[in-house]
């Protein structure tokens, strides 16, 4: 059976069991803050068992997108050295919630497995739950006696807790389970070792490919377990390993799921897998077979490389298969993007979202590969380097500031320098790497440190209100304030009880303004506080003000307004309303894969980056900019809606921006529900007409896969026309006003090449007769000829083409020239190879000597080098003493 056949007859078996079966959830874990990744084929199902929401079916069945690389399910450094462990895989699984329990799950597992997928019986082993004490929970006796009736005593084996009893996590639904497992091995080493033996014991041709999970109990907070009022199935089957089983292998990657990959891996490097010629070969193409799987599938649903959290992780994972590529398989170019093609066209049929973004995904890792691979070369050199002087000293432990290096210059991983290091025979000093990063660290804290006073309690105050959607001014109360120091001087944050000062979130900065105590008026003991700033902490909206002894006021305000900077406020406004309009333009023009990755929002610019694999082109960028001018011009009201239910909001078409983290209700921005529809918390133009124009000022890369557009609106727009402007009409001025502005400039720079082109013929004139005359006035020697000379050239360069040409003229040749090039003194010694390798003579050192002279310093190659220097009157001396040299 082909490895789709063999998913399909599981999909197939249990649709037959009245199971409904249903998609795989995106490998990119959305909506758990506990997971990175979905990591096992319940995760999708988490919140049925914790009683959290209801199934679809009380049956389920489904192949679902597996990734393990961080956490205790961290089997990345496995990956490629053996047969069957993975990054990304598929786990097969069947559920039911409330409703069959383990007779149903053991026969039917037995059934598929022996009856379907015709594995021999005599082949497979089943683990049983043995009990544990300190639990109190038993033997399990009911699955006992059920496999006792299937396969008989002799292929049961009891399991302690950790094996044979599945947990959730420290709290939750849990239970006992029963592991299937298959003896691959020959018959004459079934006949030598029963399998029985092997059974969870690592041996690669002994592995278990299905657990059966029966929970019944719940894992309370004090360690207890109690029974739940239902009883649940959980089961898993990796799909990599029953292919292995089912093709009769020895190795999963010698399935169909791998070998289209690998032979193209063999086509491209010109190697062939499994000769035994290139062992670490090997290695590198399961090691990039398994790999191009995981960064590809997780680009898919959403995660692109990058520096932080689950980016990381894929970065890590990619730049892995890149370096194996490289180092074993021969490859000096992005190569792993290749792969994605027929990756996509062997999933087309199962997971489609990979064909559908085929392209998008292949260029996101071209170009993460051809940033990695300018780093790679220098800081694998730097490596050799490292370990040569630590083997030539006996040393076997690379140091941790050295690794820190690596990875702070090179942009090596930890685990990849370590992995390096694993085959050079060597260790890395994990303690001295992480003792090296948390001083980065401090050091970056102590650049940013600050030293408050506590908060000083004016009054009680049930929260702060965030007045500012509909006013810009308010009536509010002083709650509490603190002093904090600074490394720009003394701040006051103030925290009030209602504030109309939007404070910085979502990439949009914070409100500034005036809070004004008794009407700011001086006379009648008024106050008028400067608030340059407003941050949120926790739930606290802080305002910042730099004025100074504010204790007094502060203690003693009343009532105070506060009033926001409006006309700050409106250019803020019109720049994140034109992000928004912007964005919508960016999807219709680059495509759908376009997603904001961050953004910054003042009342000067508008800063965006996002989700696109290469440089967007002027045509696009006028596109995008004429879409969004559209728009303003359109003057479409805002449509605002407050306290809408998330999932009614996304259920209706709503984005969701750059991860943010938004609660049970959202805030909706509409600009027209057919054109731009977010959640966003942001303030905003009342209608699009307020921002006036938009116009692009730069466009470029921030990361592989991630660009950058900057952008202004209204009064900064129409200055930076103003500008431009007055540049062209300064040109203009310059050009004598011609009718043809573009052609006159061009007339420029044509005029401008042929004089250059006469300029360099002159100089080549020149020099061709100063070549004459130097050879007419040059010393022959028994073994050499001798050229020193004063001479006028126009460059450096000029000098070394001299030397050059009259090496063609002249065997035997030592020249030693100096110039005095744009004030400046110039030297340079040439010597003819031949003499170099029978004399020892080293122009790079006789320059330097001669150097002296001038006032300067060189260097070169034994056989020319060149020098300048600060003092043109000692030229006469440094040929003098070159004279003396030879």
């Amino acid at each position: 059976m082909t490895s789709h056949q063999i998913r399909q007859a599981f999909l197939d078996f249990f649709r037959s069991k009245q199971h409904l079966i249903v998609p795989s959830a995106p490998l990119v874990a959305k909506n758990d803050p506990t997971l990175m990744f979905n990591n096992s084929g319940m995760a999708q199902f988490k919140d049925f068992f914790l009683g959290n929401g209801t199934p679809p079916s009380r049956r389920i069945a489904d192949t679902q997108k597996c990734l393990r690389v961080s956490g205790k399910h961290n089997d990345l450094e496995d990956v490629g050295f053996d047969t069957y462990h993975h990054t990304m895989f598929e786990m097969l699984g069947n559920w039911s919630f409330g409703d069959y329990f383990k007779k149903e799950a053991i026969a039917w597992a037995w059934e598929l497995l022996t009856e379907v997928y015709k594995l021999p019986k005599d082949r497979l082993y089943v683990s049983v739950f043995e009990g544990d004490a300190s639990d109190g929970v038993p033997f399990d006796q009911e699955a006992w006696d059920l496999w006792k009736g299937i396969v008989g005593e002799d292929r049961i084996i009891l399991g302690n807790k950790k094996d044979n009893f599945w947990e959730m996590g420290d709290t939750g639904p849990c239970g006992p389970c029963s592991e299937i497992h298959v003896d691959l091995r020959s018959a004459a080493e079934v006949a030598e070792v029963s399998g029985k033996l092997l059974v969870n014991n690592d041996h690669p041709q002994v592995v278990e490919i299905w657990n059966l999970v029966f929970m019944q109990f719940e894992r309370k907070a004090d360690g207890s377990l109690i029974p739940l009022p239902a009883t649940h199935v959980d089961t898993g089957m990796g799909f990599e390993r029953l292919c292995m089983a089912i093709q009769q292998k020895t190795s999963n990657y010698d399935t169909d799921v791998f070998q289209n990959t690998i032979q193209v891996l063999e086509t491209l490097s010109g190697k062939r897998y499994g000769s035994g010629e290139e062992p670490f070969a090997d290695i590198a193409m399961r090691v990039i077979s398994d790999h191009i799987r995981a960064v590809a599938f997780a680009i898919t649903d959403g995660q692109l490389p990058s520096n932080v959290k689950a980016g990381y992780v894929i970065r890590r994972i990619l730049r892995r298969a890149v370096r194996y590529g490289y180092s074993y398989l021969g490859f000096q170019e992005p190569f792993f993007y290749k792969l994605v093609a027929v990756l996509a066209d062997q999933f087309k049929d199962v997971f489609t979202e990979l064909k559908a973004q085929e392209e998008f995904v292949a260029k996101v890792i071209l170009e993460e590969e051809r940033s990695f691979l300018r780093t790679l070369e220098s800081g694998l050199k730097r490596l050799d380097v490292i370990t040569a002087t630590l083997k030539s000293k006996g040393i076997n432990t690379i140091p941790g500031d050295e690794v820190f290096e690596l990875s702070d210059t090179f942009g090596f991983p930890v685990d990849l320098t370590a992995l390096i290091a694993r085959e050079k025979g060597l260790l890395i000093d994990e303690a001295g790497f992480q003792d090296a990063l948390a001083e980065q660290k401090k050091r970056s804290r102590q650049d940013a440190a600050k030293e408050a006073t506590d908060w000083i309690e004016v009054r009680e105050a049930d929260g702060v209100e965030f007045l500012g959607y509909d006013f810009e001014e308010t009536h509010s109360h002083i709650v509490k304030y603190r002093k904090v120091k600074t490394k720009t001087g003394e701040e006051y944050h103030i925290v009030l009880d209602r504030t109309p000062f939007y404070a910085e979130m979502g990439g949009q900065v914070g409100d500034t303004g005036v809070l004004l105590v008794n009407g700011g008026d001086k006379e009648n003991g008024g106050r008028k506080i400067n608030i340059v700033d407003t941050k949120k902490e926790n739930d606290l909206f802080v305002h910042i003000s730099r004025d100074k002894q504010l204790d007094e006021v502060l203690q003693d305000a009343g009532i105070v307004t506060a009033r926001i900077d409006k006309y700050r406020r409106a250019k803020i406004e019109s720049n994140h309303s034109a992000t928004h309009l912007m964005l919508s333009a960016m999807r219709e023009v680059l495509g759908s894969h376009v997603g904001q990755k961050g953004s910054f929002l003042n009342d000067e610019v508008l800063r965006f980056d996002f989700s696109h694999f290469t440089k967007v082109t002027d045509e696009e960028l006028s596109k995008i900019e004429d879409r969004v001018n559209e728009k303003i011009r359109e003057n479409i009201a805002l449509e605002e809606r407050r306290n809408v239910p998330i999932q009614q909001a996304l259920n209706e078409g709503a984005t969701a921006t750059f991860g943010e983290k938004y609660g049970d209700f959202v805030r909706l921005i509409i600009f027209d529900p057919t054109y731009s529809f977010e959640l966003c918390g942001g303030t905003h133009v009342p209608s699009t007409g307020q921002i006036g124009v938009f116009k692009f000022t730069s466009e470029g890369s921030v990361s592989a896969g991630v660009r950058r557009v900057e952008a202004v609106t209204g009064e900064k727009a129409l200055e930076l026309m103003r500008a431009q402007e007055a540049v062209l009409n300064k040109i203009k001025d310059l050009l004598k006003n011609p009718t043809d502005l573009v052609k006159a400039v061009e007339g420029l720079l044509d005029e401008r090449t042929a004089l250059q082109k006469k300029i360099t013929n002159l100089e080549n004139e020149k020099i061709q007769s100063l070549k004459a005359a130097l050879i007419e006035n040059m010393e022959t020697h028994r073994t050499f000829n001798l050229i020193v000379e004063k001479v006028s050239v126009p460059s450096a360069d000029s000098l070394k083409q001299l030397s050059y040409e009259l090496r063609d003229q002249v065997e035997n040749l030592i020249a030693v020239f100096g110039a005095e090039i744009a004030g400046k003194p110039q030297l340079s010694v040439f010597i003819a190879e031949n003499i170099v390798q029978e004399t020892g003579l080293n122009a790079g050192k006789i320059v330097k000597e001669l150097a002296q002279e001038i006032r300067g310093g060189g260097g070169g190659q034994p056989f020319f080098a060149t020098a300048g220097g600060s003092d043109a009157s000692g030229l006469d001396n440094a040929l003098e003493k070159a004279k003396g040299l030879f």
